[in-house]
């Protein structure tokens, strides 16, 4: 069976797509890079699929990543090259995806944060009766950050010297992890964006939130996965 798929099908009610490009510069083909003997992306893919998605697509222009998603339960969305440069931002992709693939709802689940849990995705999915999108994200207690201005010159952000702030006294914080997010297809289509109107949050632990960005977020990840496989 050919996975290069790339038809209409009945509309689904729920659907998760992967956006993994072939290209990457802080780490070369990040995407399928070995984790705990694993590529990157069967993480993702397991904790789509055992969520209550109806079907977890991949949207790449890599022919590899084709074949080793498509090995591991994912559907195959070939995305075109415009769609998958440098430059190129993941709301062009989500566009393609939606124009292609009938659904009521898309789960768009970054590749890159492997420690999400199947569970995350269902909490997410059940906040989209109460919500028009939900990403998820994790609390971030105040500390101070600094501005760089120049080679030699640091500033407070939002915060001064003199009146340093005690932690305890600045509200906390929902950053987003990157994770996933949740939105329905006609709400994409119609803003362009992965996440619009009444927003909700899908709360992650710190100790899950992590991307893998660079080796040393490598590192990390690994240890955490080997001290607990989420998605078993």
């Amino acid at each position: 069976t050919n996975p290069k798929i790339k038809i209409k099908e009945k509309r689904m009610k729920n659907v998760a797509v992967i956006l993994a490009r072939g290209g990457s510069k802080n780490i070369p083909n990040k995407n399928i890079i070995s984790v705990c003997n694993r590529p990157l992306i069967y993480y993702t893919i397991r904790a789509a699929i055992m969520s209550e998605v109806e079907e977890t697509w991949i949207s790449t222009d890599s022919d590899q990543i084709a074949e080793i998603a498509y090995e591991y339960g994912a559907k195959i969305l070939i995305r075109p090259a415009e769609y998958a440069e440098d430059t190129s931002s993941s709301e062009l992709a989500l566009i393609h995806f939606c124009q292609n693939i009938e659904a009521e709802n898309v789960v768009f689940v970054q590749p890159t944060s492997p420690l999400v849990s199947f569970k995350d995705i269902n909490v997410g999915l059940k906040m989209l009766n109460s919500y028009d999108s939900v990403f998820s994200g994790c609390k971030e207690h105040w500390v101070p950050r600094w501005e760089i201005i120049s080679d030699i010159y640091l500033k407070e952000y939002h915060w001064t010297k003199k009146s340093r702030p005690r932690r305890q006294d600045k509200q906390e914080l929902i950053i987003e992890n990157g994770a996933f997010y949740a939105s329905p297809s006609k709400l994409i289509l119609k803003s362009g964006l992965r996440y619009s109107g009444n927003i909700g949050v899908v709360e992650m632990p710190p100790s899950r939130s992590f991307q893998v960005d660079t080796y040393d977020d490598l590192l990390i990840v690994e240890a955490l996965l080997k001290a607990n496989p989420w998605n078993k």
